[in-house]
């Protein structure tokens, strides 16, 4: 992978540290769900200790469930291996400004075990992992996420207290590129962006959707990991940010019954002089890489959907019509399809659009990146474009539910070949789990539905 320059370098820490503009660094790494984990310093002490020794974190962290509860069936951390710790080891190529919390920095953490050896199942390390397979045919990947997601003007805390029922969008009707359905809540639009700006990402710009009171901010694409550590930066400080307004959001892939928010990942390749490699003389004006690359996605979609759609919730996006996929299918510019090829020439480059806003982008991209080496391997051959309505062409469908998706991935020879079977077996027990607390539960519409009439 090449050389980043961080959005701030440690020396520039220091003299904002000497100067009264930091006390505080945030040290975190992106759980199994993508949400970042880890402590607050004061500055000063991170300077002096925890930036050449790091610090530590409980095992039990890519071991919990969604609410943090301690579950089983994961072989590096339960109770009877007595929840140790995990090292985090800061990037300092990660190192930035948080404007929208006063007087603080934050970073990135890798995880590594107290020998020094990787955490093999953590979502960096598995993005990693993959992203040095890439490199060792002397490619690098470029990588753009799109998260929608839909305000609301009731606040995190009022939310809660009424179970997530009868909030009030910001917006009251679809607003899909309307200037002055944005211009509703610029104020909240503007401090996102001008914030994550000053967090170091490169902000392109925000539209409206679809669902009342939904939003979309894009930011530039980036090397891999890069994209995907603003990532979770954004919609980290994304929420952050709605709290301070008084106002709430949500990234969850299927909220209500109109539509869900996505997450479409973009994703390009260069080789080591950073020129871009999708483009060539071949049909659809593609190189060989690309569509031996792109053969591989098509082979490998069913098989990594819960690479790319990791609840419950997720599967409830995938209906005809909805412009979210059903069919494993590619088309040039098509929005009916799983896989979408849009550019040309330097910026050609392919859409998956499974993702739904629930995503991590460290699976994802790690799962993109594995299924186009598995074509370029075995020089798969890509099948005629869709040039119609996939969702009615007779495809192969993409999985239905999360149980699908699960048995999928932990039976499949191309996951555990790509991954490694403790990957595998790893998230195979995280849609486990997801799946136990879902069948136990009754929800919101067994009530409405049997209450009186049944």
């Amino acid at each position: 992978m090449a050389d980043r320059t961080p959005p701030l370098s440690v020396e520039e820490l220091r003299a904002l540290v000497a100067g009264g503009e930091i006390d505080t660094v945030v040290l975190a790494f992106p759980d199994m769900q993508g949400r970042l984990q880890g402590k607050r310093f004061a500055a000063r002490f991170f300077l002096d200790d925890v930036l050449q020794h790091g610090t530590e974190g409980c095992d039990y962290l890519l071991a919990v469930d969604v609410e943090m509860n301690t579950v089983e069936g994961y072989a590096m951390s339960s109770w009877e291996r007595g929840y140790g710790d995990f090292a985090m080891v800061p990037d300092l190529t990660t190192l930035r400004r948080v404007p929208w919390n006063e007087g603080t920095a934050m970073l990135h953490a890798d995880l590594a075990w107290s020998d020094g050896s990787p955490v093999v199942v953590a979502p960096r390390q598995i993005l990693r992992r993959q992203l040095d397979r890439l490199a060792d045919l002397g490619l690098t990947a470029r990588a753009g996420t799109e998260l929608e997601f839909i305000v609301f003007r009731d606040t995190y805390e009022q939310a809660w207290d009424r179970r997530y029922q009868g909030l009030t969008p910001a917006n009251q009707y679809n607003i899909d590129y309307s200037v002055l359905g944005t211009g509703r809540i610029e104020p909240l639009l503007r401090r996102i962006r001008n914030d994550m700006a000053g967090a170091g990402l490169t902000v392109e710009s925000a539209k409206g959707e679809c669902n009342p009171g939904q939003h979309e901010i894009v930011f530039r694409y980036d090397e891999a990991l890069t994209t995907c550590d603003h990532h979770s930066v954004y919609k980290t400080g994304a929420k952050e940010i709605a709290a301070l307004e008084g106002m709430s959001l949500t990234f969850m892939a299927k909220y209500n019954e109109r539509e869900g928010n996505s997450c479409h990942i973009h994703l390009s390749l260069a080789d080591e002089d950073g020129r871009p490699v999708m483009a060539g003389e071949g049909p659809d004006g593609m190189s060989p890489l690309m569509r031996h690359f792109l053969a591989g996605q098509l082979a490998a979609l069913r098989d990594f959907s819960l690479l790319y759609a990791p609840t419950v919730n997720s599967y409830k996006r995938f209906r005809a019509g909805s412009f979210a996929p059903t069919s494993v299918a590619w088309g040039i510019d098509n929005r009916t399809c799983s896989l979408r090829v849009v550019g040309h020439g330097p910026s050609m480059r392919f859409e998956n659009r499974l993702p739904g806003g629930d995503v991590n982008p460290y699976l994802a991209v790690a799962g993109l990146v594995a299924a186009g080496l598995h074509g370029v391997e075995k020089e798969l051959e890509l099948p005629p474009a869709c040039t119609g309505n996939a969702y009615d062409a007779g495809y192969e469908h993409v999985p239905t539910t999360l149980r699908e998706a699960a048995e999928l991935w932990h039976d499949s020879p191309l996951a555990r070949a790509a991954f490694g079977d403790e990957v595998v077996d790893h998230y195979h027990n995280m849609a486990r789990v997801e799946l136990d607390a879902f069948d136990a539960a009754v929800t919101d519409w067994e009530l409405r539905r049997s209450f009186e009439r049944l």
